[in-house]
């Protein structure tokens, strides 16, 4: 039963990663509005006709939501029937990530409700997205074995030098995907022009909005960076093989960065920043359990 139980979440949180990545592609696209402004509808159709690029994305997007749903649901009443005994005589208390997982689901489900009605504002767009990985982060925890002694891939000593960093990677990890949608979402990818300077400036200077736009991408960038140094000294300071990949995964995440900048922002380099970035955000979360 422990085993169903990790699969499942392990289901949810892939289908979630899908979801993000759809939602990137739904905004790199312009088919937020694929459906209109109708929820849970969609054009004010259940199933509607898919004559139109736009609303095949967003519905797809919508599909993908409505499965991770189901998944989350579904994990956390069967993490109620496991912690009941589920009728075997022995019981198997799975904690309660599932609950907190159904919970920034529906938030969730709020959120895009609202990010539709409203014709997507900036900021809705953005706490969609960060209640996104939230959950992610919830599914990929609760998918993960705890066990109650030290992992002997990074043993006592591995783990002490390790474990104070693992917030701060966190949080610092989470505001750069923030950051990453402000950006995004505000228009301001194009700000900052070359790599990786903005417009060959240590600092942007320039008026008015297009100076904010680029002071916001700049912002994202040294983020960005402050990441890549940190999981540099993390990777260094930590045994074994998972936080190494987690600083290969952001070296890639930084490639395809300057790529899409220097390439003039394809949409096919920008989706695949998003999948990266989340990718990223993802390991940062398994590593430092």
């Amino acid at each position: 039963m422990t085993r169903r139980y990790t699969l499942l979440a392990w289901t949810a949180a892939a289908s979630t990663y899908l979801l993000i990545v759809l939602g990137a592609v739904v905004r790199i696209t312009g088919s937020g509005m694929g459906c209109g402004d109708h929820w849970p509808l969609c054009n004010g159709h259940l199933f509607p006709p898919l004559d139109d690029i736009g609303t095949v994305i967003e519905w797809s997007h919508r599909l993908v939501a409505a499965l991770v749903s189901i998944l989350v649901a579904t994990l956390a009443g069967y993490a109620w029937w496991l912690k009941r005994g589920a009728g075997s005589g022995e019981r198997y208390n799975p904690g309660s990530l599932s609950y907190v997982a159904l919970a920034l689901l529906v938030i969730q489900v709020l959120l895009g409700a609202v990010t539709v009605k409203l014709e997507l504002p900036p900021w809705s767009v953005i706490l969609h997205l960060g209640a996104a990985m939230l959950l992610l982060a919830t599914l990929l925890i609760a998918a993960t074995p705890h066990p109650l002694t030290p992992s002997p891939e990074l043993g006592p000593v591995g783990a002490q030098h390790a474990a104070p960093l693992h917030l701060p990677l966190l949080a610092l990890a989470f505001i750069t995907v923030l950051f990453g949608a402000l950006t995004a979402n505000l228009g301001a990818a194009a700000a900052c022009s070359g790599f990786p300077l903005c417009n060959g400036q240590v600092w942007p200077t320039g008026g008015g909005g297009g100076g904010t736009l680029a002071h916001i991408h700049w912002t994202h960038r040294l983020l960005a960076y402050a990441l890549a140094i940190a999981v540099t000294v993390w990777a260094v300071r930590t045994p074994g093989w998972r936080a190494k990949a987690v600083l290969g995964l952001v070296a890639l995440q930084v490639a395809v960065g300057a790529a899409t900048v220097l390439l003039g922002l394809p949409g096919g380099l920008q989706a695949a920043h998003v999948a990266v970035g989340a990718a990223v955000w993802a390991g940062v979360v398994l590593a430092a359990q």
